[in-house]
């Protein structure tokens, strides 16, 4: 993706694990989270699934996996809801409470945010490898 930042590891953590928030590193945009999930490769947790689907005959591959394109796009939707409701609170946290010691363990919003950031890398995945797929339409006799 064109002028997206590429998100960096902070505090020897990167943006899927609380302590990368606990230590100040920067919240990823949903962009740069899709941009780092194109850069992977990655396909997410239902690729094998998927990769079932996408070896059906037409018309019930293209039908079945847009129907899974449907549910992640809606996936998706609520996921970046509840993203930018995390978000605003790991601010208002980080505003409010300021680390006198050395943490030994992170706080509830920082773990919210890290899973939030697991949802949306998995529904960018998903969506990315079905567009991947939906792009090639397949011999509708098997021949």
């Amino acid at each position: 993706m064109k002028n997206v930042k590429p998100l960096k590891e902070h505090g020897g953590q990167t943006s899927g694990h609380p302590w990368y928030y606990l230590l100040g590193g920067v919240v990823p945009s949903p962009k740069q989270i899709q941009a780092e999930v194109i850069a992977s490769d990655y396909c997410g947790y239902m690729a094998d699934d998927i990769r079932q689907i996408d070896k059906m005959s037409e018309p019930k591959r293209s039908e079945k996996l847009r129907s899974l394109q449907a549910k992640f796009r809606e996936d998706l939707k609520s996921d970046l809801s509840r993203y930018r409701e995390v978000v605003r609170e790991l601010h208002h946290h980080r505003k409010t409470k300021r680390i006198i010691n050395i943490p030994v363990s992170c706080s509830d919003v920082h773990t919210s945010v890290s899973l939030k950031n697991a949802h949306l890398y998995n529904d960018f995945a998903h969506l990315h490898f079905l567009d991947e797929l939906l792009g090639k339409q397949l011999d509708l006799f098997g021949i």
